[in-house]
């Protein structure tokens, strides 16, 4: 795997990608943030022993009940073990 390699994706009807094998095994983590300036989407990878909550966000799932991000790393964190 090459630094600064790219790859064309095509996104699903559902808004989905597939981000390569490859890819998800050079970041060793299958946690990521996405971020958006204009009109570009930066995929980077989280670890989540490295996660610093500075402001409180609640995590909306697809029903709409809300969930604290502080408490869904916290479960994540179990998951992980």
């Amino acid at each position: 795997m090459k630094v600064g390699q790219e790859k064309i994706q095509k996104v699903t009807s559902r808004g989905q990608i597939t981000l390569p094998i490859a890819w998800r095994q050079k970041v060793k983590t299958d946690t990521i943030r996405l971020k958006i300036e204009g009109e570009t989407i930066e995929i980077s990878p989280v670890r989540l022993n490295e996660c610093r909550l500075v402001d409180e966000y609640t995590v909306f799932d697809a029903k709409g009940k809300g969930l604290k991000a502080s408490d869904l790393v916290n479960l994540l964190r179990k998951i992980g073990r």
